[in-house]
């Protein structure tokens, strides 16, 4: 007895990801990490270093810590 697949019980075919679709996905894991990454820093910076929140956020402030890390 030969077995024959009908229309319904074949598996569904996946269709390919799309252009926009990647690109969203990009997108949103890259604004998920820059809001990770500005929480700990927020948290390192505030929380743990005992510093005030605007601090946290300008420039000169990590020239400086850059500065203390690779220092020669």
């Amino acid at each position: 007895m030969e077995k024959v697949m009908d229309e319904q019980s074949e598996v569904p075919v996946r269709r390919k990801r799309t252009f926009g679709r990647r690109l969203l996905r990009f997108i949103l894991f890259l604004l998920f990490f820059a809001i990770c990454l500005a929480g700990g820093l927020v948290f390192g910076y505030v929380y743990i270093g005992k510093q005030e929140l605007e601090e946290a956020f300008k420039p000169e402030t990590w020239m400086h810590v850059f500065d203390l890390v690779f220092a020669p």
